[in-house]
């Protein structure tokens, strides 16, 4: 029971993040900000997976969508922090 307010908590904590990181590029757009935002929207989603995978449907396996998303989230920072790395 107390693993699942885990989950949730994580998924509002990055859901937040991303919102503040969004509501960042569309005042100041910086491109770094930008990568960070897809990144954490795609880690906000594979959080509310999580919580859904495991606390709400537990016979559904959404491990590889989650995964998915993960990857696709590193993916897009790491490509960010390598364009935007020699830029001062």
């Amino acid at each position: 029971m107390i693993e699942n307010l885990v989950y949730l908590f994580c998924a509002i904590v990055t859901i937040g993040c991303a919102v503040l990181l969004v509501r960042s590029y569309l005042r100041n757009p910086v491109t770094l900000v930008f990568w960070g935002a897809i990144f954490f929207v795609c880690f906000a989603l594979s959080n509310v997976l999580l919580f859904i995978d495991l606390a709400v449907l537990p016979s559904v396996d959404l491990s590889p969508y989650r995964s998915g998303l993960t990857l696709a989230g590193l993916i897009a920072m790491t490509y960010g922090l390598i364009k935007e790395g020699g830029r001062p």
